[in-house]
């Protein structure tokens, strides 16, 4: 490509705050829960970079031909992929589609076709746009878009926080994640956390079934809690996991565990998961160790615990019976019985229709 922003780049990236700021002067736009991108065009070639610099090209094939009529012959654009399926976004649509079989690829697109959300614009024919104030970038990404056709959308933005604080409460039920606040006169600065994230988080009471070593002190240390709930036919179902723990706090968890681990596994609810021969990840039973495309080599063995503790966390939200992103511990609950941790404790958030936002299609 012969570009004025020339792949790779690195995106623009937020840092995570508790509130929308209501000082200053800020763009708020809706946090998308999808696969992050920049795609590049030069005349007839299109790529469709990922944030770790990958191309995409392969996995979106109903993009190319989109992209390739709607923008500008030479441009670089900052956005989301997301597929939404009966009226919210579905995360784990998205990751089918990084599959290996070209076949399988190409029947996913036509049954679930995804769609792009802009938010931002590097580039146009020859003038590069990252030092202009993103107010200015709006601006020019209104205008290149203005006769967009779906499946290529801009993301709605407003300067008024109200609305702002509006969209957090009601697009939540669609499967956004929250809201994005960026300062009027931002420039555009690759990998830097210069934007702000507000994002949903709850709590939830959890069984700790099992854990995961730290792997820099394997033996040593504990990396990450297994959780689990109990699904209405009382079966421990495996949520998630909860991790970020500092060193002394590793220690420490290995310590506390340590007696829970006494014949742990004799009657483990996820006993036969231990056994790669009967390992399965369908919905009617979630396993924490299994293999699969999505773990790309890494160490998911685990160790059992007795589940017998309780734990408090947080979460952003449940996505197909798991946290979508991993949960963060707060406290033990000796006050509640693990058989108490079922799924009816999760606060359901009604879907909010996505048309309000795709007013003209996917």
């Amino acid at each position: 490509m012969n570009l004025v922003v020339n792949p790779p780049i690195l995106p623009m990236l937020a840092k995570r705050v508790d509130e929308i700021p209501a000082e200053g002067k800020w763009i708020f736009e809706p946090k998308w829960d999808g696969f992050r991108v920049l795609i590049f065009r030069d005349g007839d070639e299109v790529l469709i970079q990922s944030r770790d610099e990958k191309s995409l090209n392969r996995y979106f094939p109903e993009m190319i031909d989109p992209l390739r009529k709607q923008l500008p012959l030479k441009c670089v654009l900052d956005g989301e992929l997301v597929i939404a399926t009966d009226g919210r976004l579905d995360f784990d649509a998205l990751q089918l589609r990084i599959h290996p079989a070209a076949s399988r690829v190409k029947l996913l697109a036509s049954q679930s076709p995804a769609s792009c959300i802009f938010f931002d614009l590097l580039s146009e024919g020859t003038r590069d746009l990252r030092s202009l104030p993103f107010r200015e970038r709006r601006v020019g990404l209104e205008s290149l878009l203005k006769s967009g056709e779906p499946p290529l959308h801009i993301t709605p933005a407003t300067e008024d926080r109200k609305t702002a604080l509006d969209w957090f409460r009601r697009f939540e039920g669609a499967g956004l994640d929250g809201v994005i606040a960026k300062p009027v006169d931002l420039s555009y600065q690759p990998d830097k956390r210069v934007m702000l994230k507000i994002k949903h988080e709850r709590d939830c009471d959890c069984v700790v079934a099992g854990f995961r070593w730290y792997k820099q002190a394997a033996g040593r240390e504990i990396g990450s809690l297994l959780l689990g709930l109990y699904d209405d036919a009382k079966a421990l179902q495996h949520v998630g996991v909860c991790s970020s723990f500092t060193a002394e706090k590793r220690r420490e968890l290995l310590d506390f565990l340590t007696p829970y681990r006494k014949n742990a596994l004799d009657d483990h609810p996820w006993k036969s998961w231990e056994n790669p021969a009967v390992q399965n990840d369908s919905a009617e039973h979630r396993m924490p160790g299994g293999k699969s495309r999505w773990s790309q080599g890494k160490d998911l063995s685990w160790e059992p615990l007795r589940p017998e503790l309780v734990v408090e966390v947080s979460y952003e939200h449940m996505q197909s019976g798991r946290f979508r992103h991993m949960a963060h511990f707060r406290h033990w609950r000796n006050d509640r019985k693990p058989a108490t941790c079922t799924f009816a404790q999760l606060e359901v958030v009604p879907p909010e229709e996505l048309k309000t936002i795709f007013a003209n299609g996917r």
